[in-house]
C-alpha cells in the first residue's frame, strides 16, 4: 500500500519539489524532502525511507556522492530524476547504484510507473514463487534468491536490469519490440522511453556478456527489439 511507503524527495527546484511532494502525498505516499544532497543522506540515516527520488545538479555535493553514500548501507530503491540528459550521466548513475533514470521534464503519470516498479522491488525482496535457477553457459539466475552470476562470480543488476533479463529468459527465442518490452517493465507505451531502454540493454549486456560487441545471450533486431538467444 502507498501509505506504508516513505520516499525521500531531494531535489534543489522549488517548483519540482512542491510538485511531486504533493502528488506523492496525495497518492497516500509517507515524504521527507531536502534540496540539500549532504541533508539527504543525514535524513536517510535518521528516517530510513523506503525510495528516493534524487536529482543530480544539487547545491552542496553531487548527486551521484548522495547515491554512492546510500549505497554504502542500503538497497533502497534509488530513482534519478534529473535534466541531464547525456547517456555518459545516465550510465554512470546507474553505475553508482541508481535503479532508475529519468530526464526532466517529466510527466506524473511516467514517474508514478517508475515508482509502482520500485514499489514491487520493495514488495518481492523475499518471494517464495521464485525457487528457480536459469542456467545457459556462464549465465547463472538465482530467481528465488534474485541473483545473477557470470562464470560464478556474482553481478550486480539494478531492479530494472534484472527485470528485463527475466522477462527476454521467459521469452527466450522470441523477438520482443521496444514497445512491448516498455509497457511491461514500465507499465506504459511512450515511445520517448527507448532511448531509456537503449540505456539500460547497453548496462545490462556490459555486466552480462564476455564481448558486447558479439553478444551470446541478448541479441539486437534491428529497428524492431531485442531477443534472448534461444540455445
Amino acid at each position: 500500500m502507498a501509505d506504508s511507503i516513505t520516499v525521500l524527495i531531494v531535489e534543489d527546484d522549488k517548483y519540482i519539489m512542491s510538485l511531486v511532494n504533493m502528488f506523492l502525498k496525495d497518492e497516500g505516499y509517507r515524504t521527507i524532502t531536502t534540496s540539500s544532497g549532504k541533508e539527504a543522506v543525514a535524513l536517510f540515516y535518521a528516517n530510513n525511507p523506503d525510495l528516493i527520488l534524487l536529482d543530480l545538479g544539487l547545491p552542496d555535493i553531487d548527486g551521484m556522492d548522495v547515491i554512492r553514500q546510500i549505497r554504502e548501507k542500503s538497497n533502497a530503491p534509488i530513482i534519478v530524476l534529473s535534466a541531464r540528459e547525456e547517456e555518459s550521466d545516465i550510465i554512470n548513475a546507474l553505475d553508482c547504484g541508481a535503479d532508475d533514470y529519468m530526464t526532466k521534464p517529466f510527466y506524473t503519470g511516467e514517474l508514478m510507473a517508475r515508482i509502482r516498479v520500485a514499489q514491487r522491488k520493495i514488495n518481492s525482496m523475499t518471494n517464495p514463487d521464485n525457487a528457480k535457477t536459469f542456467t545457459c553457459d556462464y549465465l547463472t539466475v538465482d530467481y528465488g534468491k534474485g541473483l545473477v552470476f557470470v562464470d560464478g562470480e556474482e553481478v550486480h543488476l539494478t531492479p530494472i536490469e534484472y527485470k528485463l533479463l527475466r522477462l527476454l529468459i521467459a521469452n527466450r527465442g522470441k523477438v520482443l519490440t521496444h514497445n512491448y518490452i516498455i509497457s511491461q517493465i514500465w507499465g506504459f507505451g511512450e515511445v520517448g522511453d527507448a532511448k531509456s531502454l537503449r540505456v539500460f540493454m547497453a548496462s545490462l549486456r556490459r555486466k552480462i556478456e564476455r564481448d558486447t560487441a558479439n553478444p551470446r545471450f541478448i541479441l539486437t533486431q534491428v529497428g524492431i527489439g531485442y531477443r534472448f538467444a534461444d540455445k
